[in-house]
């Protein structure tokens, strides 16, 4: 242990020393939106748009076209173990799609290297919070781990319509806190100290969300 991480832990131990009581949070915000379902949506769409994330309203019976359509003709992209497959386009010779076990450590997975070589992935999120644009994905069958979601330059994300709410308190009673949680709210995108935008540093350049009446 190096001696500022000993002096740092001696003195939250010495502050610690009497046992203090944590003063009780206020918690005077909103829990709860009042909003009908589809100002909600709206408003979250308004939000993505904002974030420059393209947003198309599709439903069961049009999914597949659509994500037809943002693959293009000629493309290999991941998917989530427990993804829909009523959802995606027929595999062609040009255009296939490959099935990530959702355990780095296990067979079934793809390695990073193979990650950066697809052209896209396609996933389910778990909840998304219309008043801050955050799609939340919460590392289940259909969202799959984190690294399939971050390494791929093309992400296309299905928010069904009825997993929409308008507050982050709302948001946060639907996610399991024991899992990964991954909150996107518009394309990777980053500044430097003279405020140039950069896309793409930390996760994928191209958002395209589903909003999927079901």
């Amino acid at each position: 242990m190096s001696e500022a991480k000993a002096e740092i832990l001696r003195r939250v131990r010495a502050s610690l020393v009497d046992s203090p009581v944590a003063p009780v949070a206020t918690r005077a915000y909103r829990t709860e939106s009042e909003k009908s379902a589809q100002e909600v949506r709206e408003m979250l769409v308004d939000r993505l748009v904002d974030y420059k994330a393209n947003v198309y309203e599709e439903t069961v019976e049009t999914v597949a076209e659509r994500i037809e359509k943002l693959l293009g003709k000629s493309s290999r992209y991941v998917i989530p173990k427990g993804l829909d497959l009523a959802w995606l386009p027929e595999d062609s010779a040009a255009r296939r799609h490959l099935v990530d076990s959702g355990n780095g450590q296990k067979a079934g997975s793809l390695t990073d290297r193979e990650l950066d070589a697809v052209d896209a992935v396609v996933t389910s999120s778990t909840v998304s919070c219309a008043e801050t644009g955050t799609i939340f994905l919460n590392a289940s069958d259909s969202e799959g781990r984190r690294a399939i979601t971050l390494v791929p330059d093309h992400h296309i994300c299905v928010v069904p319509a009825d997993t929409i709410v308008e507050l982050i308190p709302e948001s946060l009673h639907r996610v399991n806190e024991e899992r990964p949680i991954t909150m996107i709210s518009g394309p990777s995108a980053t500044s430097d100290i003279e405020l140039q935008r950069v896309e793409g540093v930390h996760g994928p350049r191209t958002l395209d969300v589903i909003i999927l009446d079901r």
